[in-house]
């Protein structure tokens, strides 16, 4: 799997978890059934919206083919606030597919994050 992180920002600068940690600190949470309607990412800018990254074509290729190569077999990873933390392409693939639910595991507290104030390229890859 590509090395990936979930950004959110903050008024301390941008904050990034790297998923790996996420995968094996949720490992144990229980999943349950999530409507997919009720996923709020699904009518927002989502992968495009750091203002740097287009919609070009081929970033959008790119992202039909992750939708097409992921396992709906693992859970998406919901933050305290519901907000997807890991998932996004299952949970397009899921819509796509017409599911009305995707399984999920939801942190009660949001783990600390892995960086605090530094951009997505200053991260290791």
């Amino acid at each position: 799997m590509r090395k990936q992180y979930h950004f959110w920002p903050s008024a301390d600068g941008l904050m990034a978890w790297d998923v790996d940690r996420l995968i094996d600190l949720s490992r144990d949470l229980p999943r349950r059934p999530v409507k997919l309607d009720s996923i709020r990412e699904i009518d927002e800018v989502y992968w495009f919206d750091d203002g740097k990254e287009r919609p070009t074509c081929r970033k959008v290729l790119e992202h039909i083919r992750l939708i097409g190569e992921v396992d709906l077999a693992h859970a998406i990873i919901l933050g305290a606030d519901g907000r997807v933390m890991d998932g996004m392409h299952r949970v397009a693939r899921a819509m796509l597919e017409g599911h009305e639910t995707i399984d999920a595991v939801q942190f009660g507290r949001d783990p600390e994050p892995d960086y605090v104030g530094r951009a997505p390229d200053e991260l290791p890859y």
